[in-house]
């Protein structure tokens, strides 16, 4: 294969050259780059430890944090290219469009890196992330702001309705910020996962144990015999800052026939974070439950960026406003002209 890509070069080399780095088509081509590059990275991390083992005997595998090092970093940067790529101009972008476009977004993102370091912030990652996310986000909304406040301004409608007409008359341009938009909010779930927290105890009755904000107290610990499984069930008080919020019942099974154990894990899902207690077992002395307990911020930021990248890519589906018409004068014409030979 790459014989053939060598021994053909000279045919596959573009017609045209790139007239600015600062262009569309520049962004395509970095874009291209970086995803070429993660799939590197990838098939190099899955293939290390065959590969090790093959020339020093020792099977070696690359753990998760190698791929952070690598992966968290190239996200960004397509993060990155996500908000500046669809503003960019065709072949040369003038330094006045990029004032224009980037200022008030760029201002505002270290704003808010600014405030997360005052509140105590220091994960490197998660502040560019947060920035890069405030950044892409207002230059979509700015997108469709201006867009729909033209509208609204000739055809003398609201902006809410303006906003419809205007994603409908280009589905795919608009459609496609949306899915833009749904990778932010996914991007803010992912960078969640540099604050998450965990705690093991084992709880007897009436003991407790923190985790994060939180504060667990073991209510209750229950045991039985169904004809397909036994359980035992803690039933856990939860509450945060002094405010009872609830209980959760994190329940530890073990199947009969099959031999084999499971946990049904207690949730509670809220759109800063989610509480997840996890029933691991009973103690040696069958007195106390080992509870894992995890806080997970943002966690549901990524289910919401999933939908909204599903609803931008039905929105890119839908033929837009501009090829219907032109389609159904299209079919005017031709009924007509059939009419006229026929007569």
């Amino acid at each position: 294969m790459i014989f053939l890509i060598l021994d053909r070069l000279e045919y596959l080399k573009s017609e045209s050259q790139l007239e600015s780095v600062i262009s569309r088509e520049s962004s395509f081509l970095f874009n291209n780059l970086i995803l070429l590059a993660s799939c590197f990275a990838v098939l190099w991390g899955t293939l290390f430890p065959v590969i090790s083992e093959a020339i020093s005997g020792d099977k070696i595998s690359l753990d998760a944090d190698w791929y952070n090092r690598l992966m968290v970093p190239i996200g960004l940067f397509l993060l990155f290219l996500t908000g500046v790529g669809p503003l960019f101009a065709w072949r040369r972008t003038s330094a006045e469009s990029l004032r224009r476009n980037f200022q008030y977004p760029g201002i505002a993102s270290v704003v808010l890196v600014g405030a997360l370091i005052a509140a105590g912030v220091r994960h490197f990652y998660a502040l560019i992330s947060f920035g890069f996310c405030l950044f892409v986000a207002l230059t979509i909304i700015v997108e469709f702001y201006k867009g729909a406040k033209a509208i609204a301004a000739k055809n003398e409608m609201n902006l809410a309705r303006a906003t419809f007409e205007l994603t409908w008359r280009n589905t795919r341009r608009y459609g496609g910020y949306l899915v833009h938009m749904g990778i932010v909010l996914a991007f803010i779930g992912f960078t969640g996962h540099a604050f998450n927290q965990s705690e093991v105890k084992e709880l007897a009755p009436g003991a407790s144990m923190r985790v994060g904000t939180y504060e667990l107290r073991m209510v209750n610990l229950t045991q039985g015999d169904e004809p397909a499984y036994s359980w035992s069930r803690a039933i856990i008080g939860v509450s945060k800052n002094g405010e009872m919020l609830g209980t959760l019942e994190p329940e530890k099974r073990f199947y009969k026939a099959s031999k084999q154990g499971t946990s049904e894990v207690g949730i509670r899902v809220r759109p800063n974070e989610d509480l997840y207690l996890n029933f691991g077992g009973m103690s040696d002395d069958n007195q106390r439950a080992v509870i894992q307990a995890y806080v997970f911020p943002l966690v549901s930021w990524i289910w919401i960026g999933t939908l909204v990248v599903i609803f931008g890519t039905l929105i890119c589906l839908v033929p837009s406003k501009v090829k219907m018409q032109y389609a159904r004068t299209e079919v005017v014409g031709y009924t007509k002209k059939n009419a006229t030979v026929q007569k």
